[in-house]
């Protein structure tokens, strides 16, 4: 959980971002939120695969697995659908290797404090993505920041301190790692929102998957395969598929929306992520935990609530 400032220099102005939408209606919102659904669905799936996998693997080896399974899966798509291999030729292949080579080092970061926290802290800290993602739009896509939007990520920051109740505990070196994985997931993401006016939703997966696949054997045991037993059969599975239908739908999130009323919607993963880890890992869960998940839904429906009522004339003059 977002580059591309010598492309917008010299590209042709049809390559350049679209422009801001003037209203956002009920219809526009309902293929976003969809799309969201599923990635937060798929984020939280992955997380768990990703530590019932650390019993076994290290976090490269993992991550490892995940990319050459996202890849034989999209080449076999590729082969019945050739028009979808045809389709990752791309102008901005520095780009893609800039996003993929940072949202590696976020994703290595964020998987190996996974292993070390509880599932609920790991996803509240990562909720800081949102404001650099908010600001890195603004800059470099030039999306407004009107008051929904900010609102909607104070709220999400202020229902993520409620959840962690920063302390001591809160500034071990595993935060440090969330919060450096949330930085670099806020430049991944706002260059995937660029990428999209040019590339397709297949093309920027593919090529994510094709280029960290190198980047994660480099630090791996060369035989890593041999350590899976049968235990991990489930695992492995759940990471390949939800891997990749996380960006999947998070591509096709940007695709339907601006980034910054895509990702507030991502705060849910937070109320969601705290169930599963009190389910299946017996982490604490307490009040805290749902008054921080009431202000985030809160700024959420307000943005959303906002997006659907705004009017051309809040477009004309200043935010």
């Amino acid at each position: 959980m977002r580059g591309h400032r010598p492309g917008l220099r010299c590209a042709p102005s049809g390559l350049r971002p679209s422009p801001k939408r003037t209203l956002v209606t009920p219809a526009q919102l309902v293929p976003v939120v969809l799309w969201m659904t599923g990635t937060l669905l798929s984020f939280s799936a992955m997380a768990i695969a990703i530590r019932e996998l650390s019993r076994a693997l290290g976090i490269l080896e993992i991550l490892a697995l995940r990319s050459a399974i996202g890849l034989v899966i999209l080449l076999a798509i590729g082969l019945a659908r050739p028009a979808l291999l045809r389709a990752v030729r791309t102008r901005h292949i520095w780009l893609h290797l800039m996003r993929n080579g940072v949202h590696f080092a976020a994703q290595v970061a964020w998987a190996t404090s996974l292993t070390l926290l509880p599932l609920a802290t790991v996803f509240a800290l990562e909720f800081t993505m949102p404001a650099w993602t908010a600001l890195l739009a603004a800059l470099f896509l030039h999306e407004r920041l009107t008051q929904s939007r900010i609102g909607a990520v104070v709220l999400g920051f202020v229902g993520v301190l409620v959840i962690i109740r920063p302390g001591l505990q809160s500034f071990q070196p595993a935060a440090l790692l969330t919060l450096a994985a949330a930085f670099g997931y806020g430049i991944a993401l706002t260059t995937t929102k660029r990428l999209t006016a040019t590339d397709t939703t297949f093309g920027i997966i593919f090529w994510m998957n094709l280029m960290q696949l190198p980047m994660n054997l480099a630090g791996s045991d060369p035989l890593f395969i041999l350590k899976l037993g049968t235990a991990q059969i489930v695992p492995v599975i759940g990471l390949g598929i939800a891997g990749l239908a996380s960006h999947y739908c998070l591509s096709n999130a940007f695709r339907a929306g601006e980034a910054t009323l895509v990702v507030p919607l991502d705060f849910m993963r937070i109320p969601l992520i705290a169930l599963v880890g009190w389910s299946l890992y017996g982490e604490a869960l307490d009040i805290y935990v749902f008054a921080g998940a009431g202000l985030i839904i809160s700024g959420v429906l307000w943005n959303l609530r906002a997006e659907t009522m705004r009017t051309p004339s809040l477009h004309t003059g200043a935010a």
